[in-house]
């Protein structure tokens, strides 16, 4: 690709690569390497243990190959969700521009940020930054934030960290001060097959995963009833939800296997562990308890899939009434959807918002887009961000 495209351009290349979740994003984080190499940029890949996916991090301008000073970070997910199964009117790994918008999976949720990113590197080169610009772009977001660890071991060994960073994910250019953190677990109930004729004899694996579903459920409602709680949210209290369930081969065989997965998406203020205890020693001290009397081999095990902290920054903090200056807006809210920006804020301590162009309601489904209205906001906030790092 030559040098200064636009940022639709660049865009238009990064959607045609198809890094949904399951699949590499080798091609697209090379090609991203390879524009920055164009303009004299080194970056660093750290990718995963199979070598098909990774990381992207670089350092621009104020010293970028020894930084002595913070700077910001702007960080995005290259991976996007699956189109399977949705009913997308044009090749969602094509670039469209329809009716003032740009259609295709990602141009949302989130290379659109990163689109608008890159476009801004001719312009970070040709100021004298007195701060760094630092890129990083992750892998496996969208499956619980599961890729970024490797860029976080990275960022723990530099000398000097960023100061601070905006996570460009669709917030509709507003400033996200905060989002619920999430921890998801896959529960194997293991019980004896019988005869149904014979059902006493047996130890219903579904029966004991449906008494245990029972009593997420209950901590749900008690949640909701108790708290605690968070107005700034739309759904102000900590939930828990069944998401999946199988079990059982035929009807008039009692099942010897149940499986169901559970998630927490908890206030940032609040720690989920006690939570998962409760469900652990309901499985423990009055499910198990029962089947072993029956079968020994039976039991439950509960295991953990993904988790990601919470996000929450407070109103005043300095990073916040830094971007909300460059956005002339005062106003801040919280989201549903979770980020990587908890994992920057607490196990870094880099104090970290939500900032980026589109809509999530555009996200996740058929016909993703990002308007160019919002394309061109994103672009004006990194242009502000550029002249404001000269001074």
């Amino acid at each position: 690709m030559s040098l200064n495209v636009t940022a639709q351009q660049i865009l238009k290349q990064l959607v045609s690569f198809d890094t949904t979740s399951y699949k590499s994003n080798l091609a697209l984080v090379e090609f991203v390497q390879n524009y920055l190499r164009d303009y004299g940029i080194n970056s660093q890949l750290v990718p995963d243990a199979s070598g098909k996916k990774a990381n992207l991090y670089a350092t621009i301008g104020a010293n970028s190959e020894r930084p002595d000073k913070g700077g910001i970070m702007l960080s995005g997910h290259t991976d996007v969700v699956p189109v399977a199964g949705q009913d997308w009117v044009t090749d969602p790994f094509t670039l469209v521009e329809q009716d003032g918008k740009l259609f295709a999976r990602g141009s949302a949720d989130m290379k659109g940020f990163i689109a608008l990113v890159l476009s801004r590197v001719p312009a970070m080169l040709a100021q004298p930054l007195q701060l760094p610009f630092h890129l990083a772009f992750s892998y496996d977001e969208e499956i619980g934030c599961v890729g970024v660890r490797g860029l976080l071991t990275l960022l723990e060994q530099l000398p000097v960290r960023p100061a601070m960073c905006i996570v460009g994910e669709p917030t509709s250019m507003q400033v996200v001060i905060g989002h619920k953190g999430k921890a998801s677990y896959r529960v194997q109930v293991t019980g004896h097959a019988c005869h149904s004729g014979q059902a006493p004899l047996g130890v219903n694996a579904v029966d004991y995963g449906a008494q245990l579903v029972v009593y997420i459920n209950n901590m749900a409602q008690q949640s909701a009833l108790n708290g605690p709680f968070d107005y700034d949210y739309k759904v102000p209290y900590t939930t828990l939800h069944t998401g999946t369930i199988q079990g059982g081969t035929a009807l008039n065989i009692v099942p010897n296997h149940c499986e169901f997965e559970f998630e927490i998406r908890y206030l940032a203020q609040q720690d989920p562990a006690p939570l998962v205890q409760k469900i652990a020693d309901y499985a423990k001290f009055e499910l198990e308890p029962k089947m072993k009397n029956v079968a020994s081999e039976s039991g439950i095990n509960i295991v953990q899939t993904a988790s990601y902290p919470g996000l929450l920054i407070e109103p005043e903090a300095e990073l916040v009434t830094y971007v909300k200056g460059l956005l002339n807006n005062d106003a801040h809210s919280k989201v549903i959807f979770g980020t990587e920006g908890g994992l920057f804020q607490q196990q870094l301590g880099i104090p970290t918002l939500v900032c980026g162009p589109g809509n999530i309601d555009q996200a996740h489904k058929a016909n993703e887009y990002i308007s160019l209205e919002q394309f061109t906001l994103g672009g004006q906030l990194l242009d502000r961000l550029i002249a404001d790092m000269a001074n």
